[in-house]
């Protein structure tokens, strides 16, 4: 029963799947059949029973419909058995036809051939009209090119390419002859990219060589813009300094005058045509290379290339000459070269839109910069003639003047003039160290004889000496200074001078100027005349004679040095009475040469009484004295008489210390041979003979050789010896008794 019902469950399953075998496609009855298998057992076999009743079924129904259609088939052939024949015969109609057509047609065949060949060479022709109306302007273009490529017009050649790319070739290019044009205008591209850049090659090299003459030019034009205020400056310092005298010592306006002749005629000079950048140098190069790049689409390229090309120039012109410091002409060449290039570069930058960049052109002019600074530093101090580092320093003004009038900063190179004005100061110092010591070497060292008047108002006019009692004196006369004393003053207002010339044009006040001229003043006087000074009162040939009247040529040079700070005041018209001026230390200058020439005079004194000393010859045992002082004695004193005789030119305190030391070194040196070691015994003449000279000693003591002594106080110089030798005296007398 269970086995019943379960085949009865399973053929509505078989005919569901067999529906879908029937309904679907192929490809998705494997999964249908497999269900067939997955069921319980032997249901393979009921499901074949059931597909084979199906398929009877099916070929029973095929019958049928078969049997229906039968007869209309067999119907169907008889009509067609039929009509074969009058196909037959209608093919025959249609061959025959078909025959005499053609026979009458071949004649029109031809003749339509001959139309038709006819149409289409006409056509042809008209489109190669067509064609060619559309090349002609390409080739028209491509002609141009090809002539503004042989006459170097580079830039229009390239602004035609742009054209035929963008507007000509698209109509042409299916052509060859366009695709050869396609590919030949990468090459010429090439080609006016390496022509211009040969010719900004050219260019560099030609402003490389002629930067010389454009420093030259742009630093004669700078000049020329400064030479009127130059000239009013020089006429105003002119009228100033005209007819002005401060007791006997006045500026010479001749100096004024040839300097502003000396302007005006340069200011004649440049007013003739003055040549510019664009007239030296031709700039179409840079111009035409750049618009190529910029219309190449290549600018950075360019601009990179240039840009390192003229850092490298400009290395090379910072280079200096190795012997550069040797002659102005090397410190001008290498100015000129200088500002050539920057001259350049800054016209460059004004007339190109980012060829340079002002913070291009000034980072090249602060690397520059330093390295000018540190070159001139270095080859200044080779400089050892004041001339040319004055000439060097009128260089740097106009380099930083025409660079400044180019938006250039310059103030390190102001800054650097400071510091060259120092050596400039030093070179001049020592200069002037050498006139001193010839002056020195040339004196004779006796007051000037005046004869006559005109020689009187010479020494005058090169000296401030005011003496009434001198003036009231008849001729022949003497100034108490001798012939260097003038000449010092003069050649301390013409270290003045020359120290002035340094300080123009540097952009400084009036009481900047004052001070550096104070202030270099100071150093003639405390270092190099000092030491001129110094070195003369040391001198072995000097004699006393001779540092006498150094102390009375400083003595007035000290009084002079009040109308050496007027001199001063008169040229930079500061006052003295400023809270901020320097005043010129002469007085202790002097007074240091002053007190080194006394020492000077006491140390050579005693050596020459050491020397008359030393010619004494006693005779210990004499038996009987000569009855006068020794004559190595009375020759000494006679000396010291002429001598003292001369100090009395000299300060009161001066003449009695010198006689005093005089004195007291006479009485040491005497006891001394008393106190000798090898001096056994004495006799009672040598006794006496000795308290002779001892006597001789008093008398010249008492005698007041230089005036001014109170009462004996020269003669205390003697009694320690005569105290001395009173003892040893008793002490001999004793001995011979």
């Amino acid at each position: 029963m269970a086995e019943s019902s379960e085949g009865l469950g399973t053929v509505p399953e078989h005919e569901r799947i067999l529906q879908e075998i029937e309904s679907t496609d192929t490809a998705c009855v494997g999964p249908t059949l497999r269900s067939v298998y997955d069921d319980q057992p032997n249901a393979h076999k009921k499901f074949m029973e059931k597909l084979d009743a199906c398929i009877r079924n099916h070929d029973k129904e095929i019958e049928k419909m078969c049997n229906f259609h039968h007869q209309g088939f067999v119907d169907a052939i008889t009509e067609l058995l039929k009509v074969r024949t009058d196909a037959e015969k209608l093919k025959v109609q249609v061959t025959d036809t078909n025959r005499r057509f053609q026979d009458a047609g071949k004649e029109v065949i031809v003749h339509t051939e001959d139309i038709i060949r006819c149409r289409i060479q006409q056509r042809n022709i008209t489109t190669v009209v067509e064609k060619l109306q559309l090349c002609l302007p390409v080739l028209e273009m491509y002609s141009k090119l090809k002539e503004q490529m042989s006459a170097k017009r580079y830039y229009s050649a390239l602004k035609t390419m742009e054209q035929l790319e963008n507007v000509y070739f698209p109509w042409v290019s299916q052509y060859r002859f366009c695709q050869l044009m396609i590919e030949n205008l990468p090459k010429l591209r090439e080609d006016i990219k390496e022509i211009s850049m040969s010719d900004l090659k050219d260019f560099l090299e030609s402003i490389r060589k002629h930067s010389d003459k454009i420093g030259e030019t742009a630093m004669k034009q700078a000049q020329h813009q400064k030479t009127f205020s130059v000239s009013l400056q020089k006429q105003n310092k002119m009228k100033f300094g005209k007819n002005m005298y401060i007791n006997h010592d006045r500026i010479p306006e001749e100096r004024n005058e040839t300097v502003l002749k000396h302007s005006l005629e340069e200011e004649d000079e440049n007013e003739e045509e003055v040549l510019t950048v664009q007239d030296l140098v031709d700039f179409s190069p840079v111009y035409r290379c750049l618009h190529i790049y910029s219309v190449l689409g290549d600018e950075e390229t360019f601009e990179n290339y240039y840009r390192k090309q003229r850092k490298k120039q400009a290395r090379l012109v910072l280079q200096p000459q190795s012997n550069m410091h040797e002659t102005v002409d090397g410190y001008r060449r290498y100015f000129t070269q200088i500002v050539g290039f920057f001259v350049v570069e800054d016209h460059i930058l004004h007339v190109t839109q980012g060829l340079v960049t002002r913070a291009y052109t000034d980072e090249l002019w602060n690397m520059a910069l330093s390295k000018i600074i540190a070159v001139l530093r270095a080859h200044s101090s080779y400089c050892t003639d004041p001339d040319l580092v004055l000439e060097l320093k009128n260089l740097i003004v106009i380099f930083a003047d025409t660079l400044q009038g180019y938006g250039f900063p310059v103030n390190r190179l102001f800054d650097l003039l400071f510091e060259i004005r120092d050596q400039y100061n030093e070179t001049l110092l020592k200069k002037w160290a050498g006139v001193f010591r010839d002056i020195f070497e040339e004196d004779n060292y006796s007051p000037i004889p005046i004869v006559n008047e005109e020689e009187y108002k010479i020494v005058i006019s090169k000296f401030p000496f005011q003496d009434p009692d001198l003036e009231k004196q008849s001729f022949p006369k003497k100034f108490p200074m001798s012939q260097s004393v003038p000449h010092i003053y003069i050649q301390v207002k013409e270290f003045i001078y020359a120290s002035l010339k340094f300080s123009e044009s540097l952009h400084r006040s009036s009481t900047e100027i004052d001070d550096m001229l104070r202030k270099s003043t100071n150093l003639l006087l405390t270092r190099t005349l000092s030491s001129c000074l110094l070195n003369l009162i040391r001198k072995p040939h000097i004699g006393l004679t001779e540092l006498v009247q150094i102390i009375i040529n400083t003595t007035h040079l000290e009084q002079a040095c009040k109308y050496l700070e007027d001199f001063i005041t008169n040229i930079t018209n500061i006052s003295q009475e400023t809270v901020h001026t320097t005043r010129l230390y002469g007085l202790s200058t002097f007074k240091d040469a002053r007190h080194a020439a006394e020492g000077e005079i006491y140390t050579k004194l005693n050596q020459k009484i050491d020397e008359f000393v030393q010619l004494a010859d006693y005779d210990w045992t004499m038996s009987e004295p000569d009855g006068r002082a020794s004559g190595y004695l009375m020759d000494l004193i006679n000396f010291l008489r002429s001598i003292f005789q001369v100090f009395t030119h000299l300060p009161g305190k001066v003449a009695q210390t010198a006689c005093m030391s005089a004195c007291q070194h006479l009485s040491t040196s005497l006891m001394q041979m008393l106190l000798d070691s090898e001096l056994k015994q004495i006799s009672m003449g040598a006794v006496q003979q000795f308290n002779l000279d001892v006597i001789q000693c008093e008398l010249f003591a008492s005698s007041e050789p230089v005036p001014g002594f109170q009462g004996d106080t020269l003669q205390l110089a003697f009694i320690d010896l005569r105290q001395f030798f009173q003892s040893q005296f008793i002490q001999a007398d004793l001995v011979s008794s």
